[in-house]
């Protein structure tokens, strides 16, 4: 199991053994990392899991398909490395993935 890491806006720093396969939303969610609300179920249609991967891990993520686009375009604190967790599958590749979550979910 890959080790991902999820930093609160606060600084709080929670490391977790992310399951192969799974969205990182529903990783963070069963691990009780807090920051991540996923009203949607992760569905990509609310933009409540958003979080920012860091360096250099944006290629090994994915890319941003046309509706996570459109989600992430409401968020007024939308930056270059902002993802919708829910739209991240975790693969033994993410060993060592670090994302910041933002300071408030809409």
């Amino acid at each position: 199991m890959p080790k991902v890491t999820l930093i609160e806006h606060n600084g709080a720093s929670h490391t977790i053994d992310a399951e192969v396969g799974k969205s990182l939303m529903m990783n963070a969610i069963d691990n009780g990392v807090p920051g991540i609300d996923a009203d949607c179920g992760g569905a990509c249609a609310c933009g409540t899991c958003h979080c920012f991967v860091e360096e250099p891990w944006a290629a090994v993520t994915g890319g941003v398909e046309m509706l996570e686009e459109s989600m992430l375009g409401m968020r007024p604190d939308r930056a270059e490395n902002s993802r919708l967790s829910c739209q991240i599958e975790v693969s033994d590749d993410m060993d060592g993935l670090v994302v910041r979550l933002p300071e408030y979910q809409m």
